[in-house]
């Protein structure tokens, strides 16, 4: 599987098992590609510890095919995402492509993902290819979409290809996501996401062991649940 970490307020730190290290700010792309196995923490730096903290992690499955890649890290600047703008509405392309835009983080799908700021009585349609579905989680205000109003907090779930109609009153935003289904089950347990239940009790028996990579600059190591 895949990380997507993005922020719409305070700051974290990053660091993995393959060396990254990097601070994530507000509105900046952070994807971890944890493909045949990686560790990573994200902590609050101890100054900013009682600030607040906002913001939204996906788990992103990959085709199974690409479930064993090399882990890796990949992160964008605010300045660096593809920005789609109509009147009443922003888009902000974090991963993928959408309405003729490709945003540079590498995937290994057919998918979109972006953060969508509607003003105040901002409205917008988009026809979706018929092969893709699709999803609007609403993080912040209230939106209307195909008609019905969904509060902060919930997702509208939309069929393969349906056209997605949206209008905010009191202004919003919301994550797009969407993508090509893939024909496999995904399992999940804990930490660990595959296609193959053996892979997930290797994975479990790695993690008991210590096998996995350790994080640079860690001293403290979360032990497997007992469930």
């Amino acid at each position: 599987m895949a990380t997507i970490t993005y922020l719409y307020d305070g700051v974290i730190l990053h660091r993995d098992s393959i060396g990254s290290e990097m601070k994530i700010c507000p509105y900046e792309v952070n994807w971890m590609t944890a493909g045949s196995g990686i560790a990573h923490s994200e902590r609050s730096q101890l100054d900013l510890q009682y600030s607040i903290l906002e913001g939204i992690q996906t788990w992103v499955a990959l085709p199974k095919e690409s479930e064993e890649v090399e882990p890796e890290f990949f992160h964008l600047n605010r300045n660096e995402i593809p920005v789609i703008s109509e009147k009443g509405w922003e888009l902000r392309l974090i991963a993928g492509e959408f309405l003729g835009k490709r945003s540079p983080v590498k995937v290994y799908s057919k998918l979109f993902y972006a953060d969508l700021e509607v003003q105040s009585g901002g409205e917008g349609k988009w026809n979706i290819s018929s092969d893709q579905e699709s999803a609007l989680y609403v993080a912040r205000g209230s939106l209307e979409v195909q008609g019905q109003k969904i509060q902060m907090g919930n997702m509208a779930v939309f069929d393969l290809g349906e056209t997605i109609s949206f209008y905010s009153e009191e202004g919003s935003r919301s994550i797009l996501l969407g993508g090509v289904p893939f024909p496999e089950r995904r399992h999940l347990w804990w930490n660990f996401v595959s296609t193959s239940l053996e892979r997930i009790e290797k994975a479990k028996l790695e993690w008991k062991q210590e096998r996995f990579p350790k994080v640079p600059g860690e001293t403290e190591r979360i032990p497997l649940p007992e469930f």
